[in-house]
């Protein structure tokens, strides 16, 4: 591991430790092109990453048989920050998804945020003015735009809540427990307030009190810590409420603070309002300021090795790694602003293109924004 702040800082350029998880499908190829990007803004701002490079998911399956080993774990937190693509395969063709559940790709990620205590899932939707068109909603319904923070807990409840499947009588019967107590609550709280208050100082609470004792106990912890916060506003939605309300009027939300599989399915309508799941970036943290930084998307294995896919979504991942574990903010400022101005001068990759744009590939989009850096 490196070591502390005043080695990093001291004579020469700053040097950081990132964790590089390629991934599976598309994942190697936008990975790359982020570290592309990554590299450019290290000249331009004057710091050095370090990256080692570590298997997980089905990359991990084919080599160990697992889709996450202790060594990777280990190194993981032996880094300032984890970089990483996507996880995952097709899940009707590839002989990973033969395997018992416990050594599928997808179990790779749920350990290795548990192992290393993300608790806390940052994924912002933006709608790019320049793809309003790519917005499936209306014209008078996205006005002025949107910009939401979708604050997703990732460490408790149905995912990590204890399970079985039985046969009862000659009938299967499956359960799954959802758990929370109120730390696991707090923290994710305290940390929605903390970002709401960099924002517009809004949080919007989801859950589903209405039948759900674990519900109830999340609101009652968020009205707690809202206490603290005098300075922003709290209010109180229903998950299907709040589903509707997404494409009915996404311009109300700032942060929304919710629970792991209510944000899950959130997270994943709002880049589809966004326009394209491609553009989504995604952090996830502990207490301090270690990060694993990925996009939303998966793997895509249909397009992989094409030069097909879209790389936006994992720069604008390493723009939030310089941001939230580097505090290399004018560094992020610089990768998000190269961003929009491809965009601006009607460059697309294929999952965004529109009339009277340039289509580009993968390699080329990575090429045009660290050149405008």
């Amino acid at each position: 591991m490196l070591c502390p702040s005043i080695c990093k800082k001291g004579a020469g350029k700053m040097k950081y430790k990132i964790a590089v998880i390629p991934g599976d499908g598309i994942g190697p190829e936008i990975v790359s092109e982020a570290i592309k990007v990554l590299e450019k803004a290290g000249e331009k701002f004057g710091f050095q990453l370090e990256y080692t490079k570590l298997l997980m998911g089905g990359a991990s399956i084919d080599v160990h048989g697992v889709p996450l080993t202790d060594d990777t774990i280990a190194a993981a937190k032996a880094s300032d920050a984890v970089l990483m693509g996507s996880i995952g395969g097709d899940a009707k063709t590839s002989p990973w998804y033969k395997l018992e559940p416990s050594k599928r790709p997808e179990a790779g990620l749920l350990k290795i945020r548990k192992s290393l205590n993300l608790f806390a899932n940052l994924r912002p939707a933006y709608l790019y003015e320049e793809l309003k068109e790519a917005c499936p909603l209306r014209d008078d319904i996205i006005g002025g735009g949107f910009d939401m923070m979708i604050m997703r807990e990732l460490t408790g409840g149905l995912y990590f809540g204890e399970r079985r499947t039985t046969l009862e009588n000659g009938i299967r019967k499956a359960v799954d427990t959802l758990t929370y107590d109120e730390n696991e609550i707090r923290r994710i709280a305290k940390r929605g307030f903390d970002i709401a208050r960099k924002r517009r100082k809004k949080v919007t609470s989801v859950d589903k009190a209405n039948v759900l004792d674990s519900s109830r106990l999340w609101r009652a912890v968020v009205e707690e810590v809202a206490k603290e916060y005098p300075d922003v506003e709290l209010n109180h939605m229903l998950v299907d409420n709040c589903a509707m309300q997404l494409v009915r009027d996404p311009g109300q939300f700032d942060v929304i603070l919710t629970e792991n599989m209510f944000g899950d399915i959130l997270s994943d309508e709002a880049s589809m309002v966004t326009g394209s799941i491609g553009m989504l970036s995604s952090a996830s943290l502990n207490e301090t300021k270690f990060g694993l930084y990925e996009p939303s998307h998966g793997s895509a294995p249909d397009i992989a090795g094409t030069d097909k896919a879209n790389p936006i979504a994992t720069i604008l991942s390493a723009a939030m790694m310089l941001r939230f574990s580097l505090d290399l903010d004018e560094a992020a400022d610089a990768v998000e602003k190269a961003v929009k101005q491809v965009l601006r001068e009607g460059y697309r990759t294929a999952d965004i293109m529109s009339a009277g744009c340039v289509q580009v590939g993968c390699r080329q989009m990575g090429d045009l924004i660290a050149e405008r850096i």
